[in-house]
């Protein structure tokens, strides 16, 4: 059982690094504000995810909290971000 656990996590972490790797050539590259945003918002979902497969790896509580920041942190830019785009201004 054990091997099977680590050969998902492996198999996770490798799907969780290609995918940041992707979201950031998208948000280098990407052709308008609107998809660097959602290539951003991805990012961060990604490194939330990649946080907590390396809490089951290693099996210890503190990714788990700092996947919990990365989501505050990655809602709130998303948020900022997304209604700096539609309005020009963050602070009404």
């Amino acid at each position: 059982m054990d091997t099977l656990l680590e050969f998902a996590v492996g198999y996770a972490l490798v799907c969780v690094l290609l995918a940041m790797v992707l979201c950031t050539v998208r948000l280098l590259v990407g052709p308008e504000a609107h998809d660097r945003v959602l290539a951003l918002d991805t990012l961060w979902m990604s490194g939330m995810l990649l946080a907590i497969v390396l809490g089951i790896r290693f099996g210890t509580q503190v990714y788990f909290e700092v996947a919990l920041l990365v989501a505050l942190l990655g809602f709130a830019s998303t948020f900022a971000l997304a209604k700096f785009l539609m309005r020009g201004e963050i602070i009404e």
